[in-house]
C-alpha cells in the first residue's frame, strides 16, 4: 500500500483540506511512530508543517520555528516522494506563513 493511501494519511489529508492542522498531527503520529527510514522522515516533516500552520495562527514566530524543523526532516528527500509533491507542499506552507495564512496551502498529491 502506498504511504498516502494508508488510513492515517487519508484522514490527515481530509483534515488538512479543512484547515484542521492540529488534528493532522494527531492523525499521523501513530503512523509516524511505526515507520522507519525516508517514510518516517517524510511523515515527521508533514507533521511539523501542519504544526507550523497551526502555531502560526497565534504565534507567527512559532510557525516559522516548526517550518525550519520540518526542513531538517525533509532535506534530502526528492521533490516528489511516496506520492506526495514534497516541494510543492513546502513552498505552499512557506507562502502561507509569509502572508499570515491569507491563503492556506493544498496538500499536493
Amino acid at each position: 500500500m502506498e504511504l498516502l493511501e494508508t488510513p492515517e494519511y487519508q484522514e490527515a489529508i481530509a483534515l488538512w483540506q479543512e484547515g484542521r492542522f492540529w488534528e493532522v498531527h494527531e492523525a499521523l503520529e501513530p503512523l509516524w511512530r511505526r515507520l522507519s527510514g525516508p517514510e518516517r522522515e517524510l511523515t515527521h516533516g508533514v507533521i511539523l508543517l501542519a504544526a507550523a500552520l497551526h502555531k502560526a495562527r497565534t504565534n507567527p514566530q512559532g510557525g516559522w520555528r516548526n517550518y525550519q524543523k520540518a526542513m531538517v526532516r525533509l532535506r534530502g528527500l526528492p521533490s516528489t516522494f511516496a506520492g506526495l509533491h514534497v516541494g510543492r507542499l513546502v513552498e505552499g506552507v512557506r507562502q502561507a506563513l509569509q502572508t499570515g495564512l491569507a491563503r492556506l496551502p493544498e496538500f499536493p498529491r
